[in-house]
């Protein structure tokens, strides 16, 4: 068998995330640090090709299988994994925490290297039981915020699973090369909304900031990492040509995404929001679909991974230092924080899109595309919402470390682990953004990028800088006295309440009413037979001890009330065949 294929990369760090709970904590993370970034230079060695094909309940699969796309996301999942491993390790995290964490990396490599769609959506739907563990695990506000997560992922999960069905009786096959992507109609378009949900899609988005900042601070990064770019990867297999109706909504993530983070006062909250508009360039990207649209979507994922972790890890040590995530409660840290500070300018500046920093590549990338295909709108929203991303990260660092405040913080620097994870992520930030050759190299698409350092492309970065320092300027009053902006959520989450209940109690009260027809109607029916007969008194006695076994309540009662209600809808279905 060929070593490559012999034991696939997330079998590996799944394997590590079982033993994890039972080891030293010392060596459960150090193993956890070996196995993701084992499977990161895995990936990047793995010649294109490589595949492990088996029998997976009964159809043909393929649960390895190595080319650009799953090569990209290999690499990056595996190399921030074991900054985030060692992160983790610093900040007080848990074995238990860490395993968690793990099973969510091996589980997403597991979907990101399948071959087949059914592969895909196993591992799919694992990632979803690991993420919504990781959350849970933290308790208090978590716990809520966990159960809302499940419930929406569950429900896109359901919805790609119908989507991979339906494709299936069109193609006979789940296989990836039996088809170039999802067929078109009800299997796309259920595709894309059980997608939507991993990417953020507007109105299926509320999950973000709702669970992101609740668990502990190390977990947050991970979360930050693999659902929504798992789920940008997915859509890109869906759709491989693009679909413009996705370009729009990646647009309008962007700019939905960064309007609502301008108005958040916590850290985490804002950083979750910016997912969101982050994940909508590289949705857009998807969906314009042009080699050039393609290549930046997933160098926009490569990036991001990169400094959207990094801004999580420095509002962790913000958080654990300080004791508070609310921005308006901070000031002047850069002096007792200077590494946290300096860590968190370059991860603002790359992905605000500052030339000379990662995020000005790809973002570069996908507006040319955009322009290109004289899709004016997402090109000017593209535009807008990087300088409402100048605008969120001038904010947060200046409330956070720069402004003047009347007030001492006694805080000790971050630990040397969480600075070694922090420094190894801001010193890729800026190698991507100062050689991006290195990153065009494993890129899909064409890797003809010379516009990259273009002086008409530098000055528009320089300008978008210079609009959101302006911005920032303007607004900074007017939006620190705005206290709440309602999201869809405070429209959702009472309608799934009441609605669940209202559901809950109304089955409750029709299987009681059933109980007591059946337990109180048979006896009645029994009572009202004549005495003399010797027959009837028997039925009598019996009626009696009915009562006394199946009185409402009971047992006996509750089963013989659920084979009525069996026997009326197997009724219906019957008697509407044969209608």
């Amino acid at each position: 068998m060929d070593p490559m294929t012999s034991v696939p990369p997330a079998f590996v760090v799944l394997a590590v995330a079982i033993a994890l709970p039972f080891l030293p904590r010392r060596l459960g993370h150090a193993l956890g640090v070996l196995a993701t970034g084992g499977a990161s230079i895995w990936a990047y060695l793995a010649p294109a090709g490589v595949h492990l094909p088996i029998r997976f309940l009964g159809f043909d699969a393929v649960l390895l299988q190595v080319d650009t796309l799953s090569r990209l996301m290999g690499i990056i999942f595996g190399l921030i994994a074991a900054a985030a491993v060692l992160y983790s390790y610093s900040s007080e995290a848990s074995n238990r925490q860490t395993a968690f964490a793990l099973g969510y990396v091996g589980t997403s490599l597991g979907a990101v290297f399948a071959g087949d769609w059914l592969t895909m959506v196993f591992f799919w739907e694992l990632m979803a039981v690991t993420s919504t563990l990781l959350v849970w695990d933290y308790g208090g506000e978590a716990i809520r915020a966990g159960y809302r997560y499940a419930f929406y992922h569950g429900l896109g999960g359901s919805l790609l699973m119908a989507a991979v069905v339906c494709h299936y009786t069109a193609v006979d096959s789940f296989l990836f090369s039996a088809s170039s992507g999802l067929v078109a109609g009800i299997p796309t378009a259920l595709a894309a909304v059980g997608i939507g949900v991993n990417v953020g899609f507007v109105g299926l988005h509320a999950w973000l900031p709702d669970t992101y900042p609740r668990p502990q601070i190390a977990a947050s990064v991970f979360l930050s990492v693999y659902t929504t770019k798992t789920g940008v990867y997915g859509l890109a297999r869906a759709f491989p040509d693009g679909h413009i109706a996705i370009a729009y909504m990646g647009a309008a993530m962007a700019m939905i995404g960064v309007i609502y983070a301008l108005f958040q006062h916590d850290m985490r909250r804002l950083l979750a929001y910016h997912i969101q508009s982050q994940v909508g360039y590289m949705v857009a990207g998807v969906g314009i679909g042009t080699a050039m649209a393609t290549a930046g979507a997933f160098a926009h994922v490569f990036n991001h991974i990169l400094y959207k972790a990094l801004l999580f890890m420095t509002a962790g040590v913000v958080i654990a230092r300080t004791g508070t995530e609310r921005l308006d409660d901070l000031g002047g840290l850069a002096k007792h924080l200077p590494f946290t500070a300096l860590a968190f300018t370059i991860a603002a500046l790359s992905i605000s899109g500052f030339p000379g920093f990662n995020g000005f590549v790809s973002k570069g990338l996908l507006t040319v595309a955009a322009h290109e295909e004289h899709l004016t709108a997402i090109y000017y929203l593209l535009m807008a919402a990087g300088v409402g991303t100048f605008m969120s990260f001038i904010k947060f660092g200046y409330y956070a470390f720069f402004r003047d405040l009347d007030r001492e913080w006694d805080v000790d620097w971050s630990n040397w682990g969480q600075r070694v994870a922090m420094l190894g992520v801001s010193v890729l930030l800026v190698l991507f953004g100062l050689f991006p050759q290195t990153l065009f190299a494993v890129l899909p698409g064409s890797t003809a990028h010379a516009h990259t350092f273009a002086p008409s492309h530098i000055l528009e970065g320089l300008i978008l800088a210079a609009l959101g320092l302006l911005g920032f300027a303007v607004v900074k009053k007017p939006l620190s006295r705005i206290a709440h902006v309602p999201d869809v959520d405070a429209i959702i989450n009472p309608v799934m309440f009441y609605g669940t209940r209202a559901l809950v109690r109304g089955l409750t009260e029709l299987y009681a009413a059933v109980d007591r027809v059946v337990a109180g109607g048979s006896y009645a029916i029994a009572r009202r037979l004549s005495y003399p007969y010797p027959v009837l008194n028997w039925v009598r006695v019996r009626a009696t001890s009915v009562e006394r076994e199946f009185r409402p309540g009971s047992l006996r009662a509750t089963i013989a009330a659920s084979i009525a209600l069996m026997v009326v809808v197997l009724s219906g279905v019957l008697l509407g065949l044969l209608l």
